[in-house]
Formats: C-alpha cells, structure tokens, sequence
C-alpha cells in the first residue's frame, strides 16, 4: 500500500471543505489547526492589518499549541496556507515537498527560503480572485462615470447638487497585467462598450488584438497606453521591475480627465506623485484598493481629497474565497498525486 501524503489545513476551513480535500484520494491524511495553532503558526500576527480573530479557546496553552504543531509540521508533506508562513518552516518541516498558498501575489515571501528551496514547489491562488476584483473594478470606473462619490458627500450634507454623469460607453480603459484579473476587466469593459488596451509583459510589439481587447503591447508602450486612457487599471504583481511601475511621468502622460484604479499592490504606483496629480488635477482622481502603507496612516493626503475612492485592500474579499482556494488546491492535489505539473508554480526570477 502506497504511503499517505500528509496535508496541514493551516488555515480555516469548513468542515464541507476539509471533506472534499479528503475526498480527493484515500492516500491522503489529512489534519487541520486548531485556533490556538493557527496562532502560533502565524507568530501571533493577524491574519490581515484590522482583522480581529476569536481568541484561542481554553483547552490549549501557549506551549501546548507550539509542541502540538510543531509534531503535526514534522510530518507534514503538503501544506495549504496564506502567506504568513514561520521563517523556519523548512526546519520545522523537514519532508515537506509542497506549500500552496492561498493568496495570488508572493511579493512578501520572495526572498524566503522556503520559496527559494528546490525541495519544496510553492504555489498561488492565482485566477480566484478574477471575479471578485473584475467586479470592482468595473464598480470603480461606474462610481466615477455616474458622479457617486460626489453624490454620496451631497447626501451627508443634505445638499440638492445636480450633476451630469457620464457614460462608459465609447471610453478607452487601458490594463496594465494580463492575467486572469485583467482578462476579465477587459471582458466586462468590452461588454459595457469600451475600448480595451492591454500591455502584456510577454508581447514583443503593438498589434491588434481580438475579441475583448483592442490592443495589446509590451511595457514599452506604457506612455501611449496611458495617454490614450480615459480608465487605467493597474493589474500586475509587484516585482522589482513594476516597482513604481508608475510614477511621476506616467501620471503627467495621462489625460487629465482620467481615473486610475489599483488593486495589484500599493509599491505599483508612486504614492507621493500620486497625491501630487490628483491634487494638482495632473488626473482626475483614483480609485484605491492598496497603498504604500498599510493600513493607509491617518495623516495621508490620501484620505481627505475629494477625487478619491479608497476601500482597505478587500477588492479580493468575497465569501465564495475559501470555496475557490479549495477548489484549486483539489485540483491541484490531484496534480501532485499523479506526478503532473502544479497550477501556478512560483517563478522566483519573474517574482510571481
């Protein structure tokens, strides 16, 4: 009889979820932390900046929790987590092969061994948050084509103040990453009658694109897509190379009538220059689901100027999410069970 494959459940899951994970084979083994675990698997940190989880029950010291997991890691040889993974996972965790996580992004574990080991493959959660953040941003450009965040302050004030909204119809949004977020962007944008351009980082030159998109063209066509956009949809993971992806320059090439919208990561976009154009008119305002900081600092400029719409990094933030992470992560166990290639295997020297 071939060997169990041991899998840690290091984050939350139903019970329905742990079924279909243990559904998968009979080869697997299946265990799951408990609150107090998850605690010490996490070094005490909250799962994201403002969120405030049940304290552990009773029933478990500290310490108990620690040996406890520590004997559980010991073993463990597939891991399903998010990316607040111990440092010293690969001591803790000798035979493990596999780490799948459940965010998109890897930028905060780059560098970390465990990403870097040739023993263990890492994986994303990438295409699972294409719903949910496509939704938004196409929530986002609406918010500011039809006046609301106007609206809404005349509301508070109890002021009648009329308006002419605009239409999406006929515009030109440009979208920077062509993953599954910006593959669907441009879908729903094309359904509402835009124009789409796309830069890809895999395109070599500008050419005509076909169905939901106009346009596709390398990075070294940035300037053009942004003077031609009246929406910018900032779409990439941060790497070294999008660092600041847009700064200064590209913001004064932008028409000033435009909206940017980012919800890849704050480090994309230069939040000084940023704050400059929206209040200098360099561009007509910014929808902003991440930041440089976060949580964004009570005294940023950011939060007091009235051409922006900012929400505290949850255009991912669904309650289908875990359904979507365990689906693919299934998927991908019977990947690892077969010997097959994993979904979204981590590429250390693209940086996602």
């Amino acid at each position: 009889m071939a060997e169990k494959v041991k899998v840690l459940l290091a984050l939350p899951v139903s019970g329905e979820q742990r079924q279909q994970i243990e559904g998968v084979s009979h080869r697997l083994e299946v265990a799951s932390l408990t609150r107090a675990q998850r605690l010490a698997w996490r070094e005490g940190r909250p799962l994201w900046a403002g969120y405030q989880e049940p304290p552990p029950s009773g029933d478990e010291t500290p310490e108990e929790a620690r040996s406890r997991l520590d004997a559980l890691l010991a073993g463990s040889e597939v891991i399903l987590s998010n990316p607040m993974v111990p440092g010293d996972i690969l001591q803790r965790a000798p035979n493990l092969r596999w780490l799948q996580l459940t965010s998109a992004g890897v930028d905060r574990l780059l560098d970390a061994p465990v990403v870097r080991s040739p023993a263990v493959e890492v994986t994303t959660a990438s295409g699972i948050h294409a719903v949910p953040i496509s939704e938004f941003v196409i929530g986002a450009m609406l918010a500011f084509a039809k006046g609301f965040p106007g609206a809404l302050r005349a509301q508070v004030e109890s002021r009648w103040s009329a308006y002419l909204p605009e239409e999406m119809e006929g515009k030109t949004v440009g979208i920077l990453g062509m993953g599954a977020i910006g593959s669907r962007v441009a879908a729903l944008a094309h359904a509402f009658g835009m124009e789409v351009l796309a830069i890809r980082r895999s395109v070599g030159s500008r050419h005509k694109g076909d169905g939901h998109v106009a346009e596709f063209m390398p990075p070294s066509e940035l300037p053009y897509l942004l003077g031609e956009s009246d929406y910018v949809v900032v779409a990439v993971p941060l790497t070294d190379e999008s660092h600041h992806m847009i700064g200064e320059p590209e913001l004064r090439s932008m028409k000033p009538s435009a909206v940017i919208v980012n919800i890849a990561r704050g480090p994309v976009v230069d939040e000084p220059a940023l704050v400059r154009a929206l209040k200098e008119g360099w561009i007509a305002g910014a929808a902003l689901d991440v930041f440089e900081q976060e949580p964004l600092p009570p005294e940023s400029d950011l939060w007091k100027l009235p051409n922006v719409l900012l929400t505290p990094h949850v255009s991912g933030g669904t309650p289908r999410y875990m359904e979507r992470a365990v689906d693919l992560f299934c998927d991908n166990l019977r990947h690892y069970l077969e010997g097959r290639p994993l979904r979204n295997v981590v590429d250390t020297e693209r940086g996602y």
